[in-house]
């Protein structure tokens, strides 16, 4: 049997390769994590919901992949999504959803390209961790926040066995420059025994 798209998603590889791997894999990409019940989006769109105070505002939905995760923040309420992701075709899927008010093609590292208080949140969903964006993303998305911005982010099983992601979100709340509001580990991609932490995070 090949190897599935999948099972090559959480191996090392540079950041050329990954955008290469996600053009690749645009085309099936829902269709097959759908057969194993992707659950984050919904997880992390229902979590943000809980704390977003003004659903009208502006959301950033970073590395949006071929939309679900902006289909699921529009499910839960938020009005405008722009969608930033390094792989054209996946915006190409994302684009024919019609729930984005923007769409960008962004390098890897690149300024995100906003102001702070641009957005009221960010959503980094299934984003960050072996074989993604690397955990220095975290730090440019919370630059990205205004006092009192929300970021919405998980980190699956496979990032929790490496104490580098935890870390950077306790040297956030530990100096009291961000809030913990929410953490809860539950499903991730259930039909392969995933879980993952969504976490809310608002910046102070």
């Amino acid at each position: 049997m090949s190897e599935s798209f999948l099972d090559k998603a959480y191996g090392a590889r540079d950041a050329e390769e990954t955008r290469k791997l996600y053009d690749d894999w645009a085309a099936s990409y829902e269709a097959e994590l759908g057969e194993h019940g992707y659950a984050t989006p919904g997880r992390c769109a229902a979590a943000l919901a809980q704390y977003a105070a003004d659903k009208s505002r502006p959301v950033l939905d970073f590395g949006c992949g071929t939309g679900l995760s902006g289909l699921a923040l529009r499910l839960a309420g938020f009005e405008t999504i722009d969608g930033l992701d390094v792989s054209a075709d996946m915006l190409a899927q994302a684009k024919g959803k019609s729930v984005y008010r923007d769409l960008r093609q962004i390098e890897p590292g690149q300024d995100l390209g906003h102001r702070p208080g641009d957005y009221a949140a960010i959503a980094a969903i299934g984003v960050i961790g072996a074989g993604a964006a690397p955990i220095s993303v975290f730090d440019t998305i919370m630059r990205g926040l205004a006092k009192s911005g929300l970021f919405v982010f998980s980190f699956n099983d496979h990032a929790l066995q490496e104490p580098q992601y935890e870390a950077r979100v306790m040297e956030w709340t530990d100096c009291g420059a961000a809030r913990l509001l929410f953490v809860k580990h539950g499903d991730h991609i259930p039909g392969i025994g995933l879980k993952a932490k969504v976490y809310v995070l608002e910046k102070n």
